[in-house]
């Protein structure tokens, strides 16, 4: 089924990986349009009568089919107002149902965004006080399973965060590359920019994010910092 938006790009990582500081830089590019989290996989449709239902069969169209369309609509909906001509989500649930975003778009591009797990499970509790450390640890853990088979599965550019943050020009002159725009050295003080609010539940919200600049990342733990309960992933991210 034709798209309106026929290639998007998706930042594909677990949650506190630093995808909000990624999509404010790209965001600055003026050519890329990196909104606030969309949580597009979240949004349905109904059909609230039989009439609808037999409508909707008679178009060949069922919800599954509708909510691609919805989607995509919005995605359109968001580059058209940005004036941009390449838009970049980064919602981390689209993780979770990657393989629905790769059904409604065959033709998306991705990013996929690594840190180091310690640091995301250690970010992640303490961005969730409502939950226990052990509740945190095990949602990072499905959001990096799903990650795993994502990578495996789907072709795309691979950064990570220390990375990004410890040479943000390299760096980000590999994206443009990948995304095809030229770079741009504004696109490093995001601040210049206006990126929408920061808002607990649409993405980071804390002050480093509100510096409006790249900032350098903590040092990576030691392998005897590890826990034996992060090895695993540490070691498929190839940071073990």
């Amino acid at each position: 089924m034709e798209r309106l938006v026929a290639s998007p790009v998706f930042i594909l990582s677990s949650i506190r990986s630093g995808s909000t500081l990624l999509r404010c830089v790209l965001d600055t590019h003026s050519h890329i349009h990196a909104p606030h989290e969309l949580h597009l996989v979240d949004l349905t449709v109904g059909m609230d009568s039989q009439f609808a239902r037999l409508a909707m069969q008679v178009a060949q169209l069922d919800e599954r089919k509708l909510e691609h369309l919805l989607w995509d609509r919005l995605l359109h909906r968001e580059l058209t107002r940005s004036g941009k001509h390449l838009v970049v989500d980064k919602t981390p649930t689209n993780l979770l149902r990657w393989r629905r975003v790769a059904e409604c778009w065959p033709e998306a591009r991705y990013i996929f965004l690594l840190r180091h797990p310690v640091h995301v499970v250690e970010s992640a509790i303490a961005a969730r006080p409502h939950a226990t450390p052990a509740e945190s640890a095990e949602l990072v853990e499905l959001f990096l399973t799903h990650l795993g088979h994502a990578r495996q599965a789907l072709s795309g550019i691979t950064i990570r965060y220390e990375d990004f943050t410890a040479e943000p020009e390299r760096v980000s002159r590999e994206l443009c590359a990948y995304l095809d725009v030229p770079w741009e050295a504004d696109m490093i003080e995001y601040g210049k920019g206006d990126h929408g609010p920061f808002l607990s539940g649409i993405g980071d919200f804390t002050e480093r994010i509100r510096t409006g600049r790249v900032l350098p990342g903590r040092a990576l733990p030691s392998d005897a910092e590890i826990p034996e309960g992060l090895r695993p992933w540490c070691r498929a991210l190839g940071y073990l």
